[in-house]
């Protein structure tokens, strides 16, 4: 429990109607949430606007409303509080809820186009080996010290989210490693947190859909680094064009990691197989089970990240030898036909490409690769044909086929992918709608020594189609369709 005016500090209070010396046992944005104990906070939202919900909150029993604008019939027995931004007060409101869990942990965040889930569960792997109890936000799942918590978002709301930093504190948790969304910044949800450190992965073409413009995608990553304070640090990768945007106005201390430039943490690739990397990093040696150019990035990052932040650097690199990828992240199978089927959640351009470069790096030539992609409905449709042009260009055989249509045309989205694909290429494609037949041809089409690769869903166990989730798990039915022709 809490009182309304010790969680209004640092939220851009602007007018209040009614006292402030109210018991607060919950707060919400979500009006089907609140009732008497609660504080709801009518948020102006992509898809719609809380202020329209104040009513039916009131309805429920809410006597504390906080919006941008009163509503013209106030309630005598209701507080009202008028904030500049109810999407920036909610993440200081919710930090003063639960007693602000960021300035008790260190909470590291990173940020990028790709790398986000794998460099934060490296990250977390090597402080538990290290033998600190560490906690985990992420895209694929939410770790409380060794507890999982489902995970919906890439970065929950800041509700969700102070609540689940909140619980590491009590576990006893000295780290907290965090994926930060473009979304998750533009949206204020990480608004009221302290952040030890910031580490930025790469940017590239994704979520123009949300953000419209390329320009306007940077701007909001940037916006994470303007905000962390001088006693942290900022890690970024020198080898991104637009890595010294990013800290162009932070006042943190910045370090930069590379594979093809100078940096302070420098990664050398000697060599590279489908069983792993060997790494030199500063000079030192390193055996890594993680496979292709784009994990020697993500560990080098993790690698940075732990010396920043004070760990010795030879125990670090033991520990990363033994570290696992996430799932979805090139998790890869081998039949005993000799066939090599691989799963990644590459879903933007560049991602796809990585895979497929790495997979091309390492093969011997002769075996084909064969690429089922789809796209997601509801999304970025600008990247469609141009991830279509790029499994086309990378692979011997490409089938494209349905990602998550969500509310879309699984046809249509498959048409603009299509767009993406020249007349030399078609003859090398196919387009089947269905993701589980997709994946069956593809099976069947692999002879001794080639490669399936599986792109877009990697983690995910459903399929999301007119609102609804179907069980669909690419690892499994790809095992299950190699084993039919193996």
């Amino acid at each position: 429990m809490k009182l309304l005016q010790d969680i209004l500090y640092k939220a851009g209070l602007q007018e209040v109607v009614g006292g402030t010396n109210l018991a607060v046992e919950r707060i919400c944005s979500d009006s089907r949430m609140a009732d008497p104990l609660s504080a709801f906070i009518a948020i102006r939202g992509t898809q719609t606007d809380g202020h329209l919900f104040i009513d039916k909150a009131i309805s429920q029993g809410c006597r504390i409303i906080i919006c941008e604008e009163f509503p013209d019939d106030k309630k005598e027995e209701v507080t009202y509080v008028r904030v500049s931004s109810t999407s920036n007060a909610l993440g200081t409101i919710a930090s003063n809820f639960y007693d602000n869990p960021s300035e008790k942990i260190k909470l590291i965040g990173v940020t990028g186009t790709n790398g986000k889930t794998t460099v934060v569960t490296l990250l977390y792997q090597l402080f538990k080996a290290l033998g600190y109890k560490t906690g985990m936000l992420s895209t694929v799942v939410n770790m409380i010290g060794n507890r999982e918590v489902k995970a919906t978002h890439t970065t929950p709301d800041p509700i969700q989210l102070n609540g689940l930093l909140a619980e590491m504190v009590e576990e006893g948790c000295e780290y907290c490693f965090m994926e930060v969304s473009s979304h998750a910044i533009h949206q204020g949800r990480i608004t009221g947190l302290r952040f030890r450190g910031g580490l930025f992965t790469n940017i590239t073409h994704d979520h123009l859909d949300y953000h419209k413009t390329f320009d306007e995608y940077i701007k909001a990553k940037k916006a994470f680094f303007d905000q962390l304070p001088s006693d942290a640090f900022s890690l970024l990768n020198q080898d991104d064009a637009h890595a010294e945007i990013m800290v162009q106005n932070s006042k943190s201390q910045v370090s930069m990691f590379a594979l093809k430039r100078a940096a302070d943490f420098k990664v050398k690739i000697l060599e590279s197989h489908f069983q792993g990397l060997n790494l030199l990093i500063n000079g030192r040696e390193i055996w890594s089970k993680l496979i292709g150019e784009f994990n020697a990035y993500n560990i080098v990052a993790a690698y940075s990240t732990a010396v920043l932040l004070g760990q010795d650097e030879l125990e670090v690199l033991t520990m990363l030898s033994n570290l696992n990828a996430p799932s979805g992240r090139f998790q890869y199978m081998r039949t005993e036909a000799g066939v090599t089927g691989i799963v990644d959640y590459a879903h933007t351009p560049d991602a796809l490409k990585n895979v497929l470069n790495t997979i091309n790096d390492i093969r011997g030539g002769n075996e084909k690769v064969i690429t089922v992609v789809g796209c997601g409905g509801d999304r970025d449709k600008d990247k469609r044909p141009v991830m279509a042009e790029i499994a086309a260009k990378k692979s011997d055989k490409v089938i494209l086929t349905s990602d998550n249509p969500r509310s879309e045309d699984p046809a249509q989205i498959i048409r603009d992918m299509e767009q993406g694909i020249d007349v030399v290429q078609s003859k090398k494609t196919l387009s089947i709608s269905d993701r589980k037949e997709a994946i069956k041809v593809a099976a069947s089409m692999a002879e001794a020594g080639d490669i399936i690769l599986v792109a877009g869903k990697g983690h995910e166990t459903y399929q999301e189609i007119k609102g609804e989730r179907f069980d669909f798990d690419d690892l499994k039915i790809l095992t299950a369709m190699l084993n039919l022709v193996s």
